[in-house]
């Protein structure tokens, strides 16, 4: 089940905490409950990418970019993902969440999340690419970037996320038609 409680939880935070730029980092608090473990008592892989939706969300509504979506009726979805594990989450454990948005090209906008134990160490990090909609259809992410700051610009691409677009680009759609 989606968590519901602990959405409205990290929104009603984000709403006191002070407003952020459009890429600056949004850093928030979790806990590994019970029921997000898997089999092997640690989190679960698609419980870790639910839980960063705690972070993506409170972000967009620091920078902004959350009334924007909403008042000009757009959308923002997940359009592909990659995500690396380094770390046991493990129940209880609290973990710090750091989410921002890293930049844009003309179809896409990139974020990238991590969450790291009370140690320090990097438990896992997400490379996430979302696309901005409106009526169903893709828009270019500088639209949505103009509505929340005019005028600002994306930075470069780091290379290893202009990297994973190229990689990505390579990989056959739709999948699997080789059989």
């Amino acid at each position: 089940m989606y968590p519901v409680i602990r959405m409205i939880y990290q929104m009603s935070k984000a709403r006191r905490m002070p407003p952020l730029g459009y890429f600056d980092t949004h850093v928030s608090h979790h806990i590994c409950w019970p029921w997000d473990i898997d089999l092997w008592m640690e989190l679960n892989n698609g419980r870790t990418l639910t839980l960063f939706d705690l972070g993506r969300l409170p972000m967009s509504l620091r920078n902004g970019s959350a009334k924007a979506i909403k008042d000009n009726r757009l959308g923002l979805a997940v359009a592909g993902a990659s995500v690396r594990y380094r770390k046991r989450v493990t129940t209880f454990q609290r973990l710090e969440m750091r989410t921002r948005a890293i930049g844009y090209d003309d179809r896409f906008l990139y974020m990238e999340q991590s969450m790291w134990n009370g140690a320090g160490e990097c438990c896992n990090h997400v490379l996430i690419r979302g696309a901005v909609t409106r009526k169903g259809k893709m828009i270019n992410p500088q639209e949505l970037a103009d509505m929340v700051e005019p005028g600002v610009v994306s930075p470069a691409l780091p290379a290893w996320v202009q990297g994973w677009v190229e990689t990505d680009r390579l990989r056959p759609w739709p999948p699997m038609q080789d059989s």
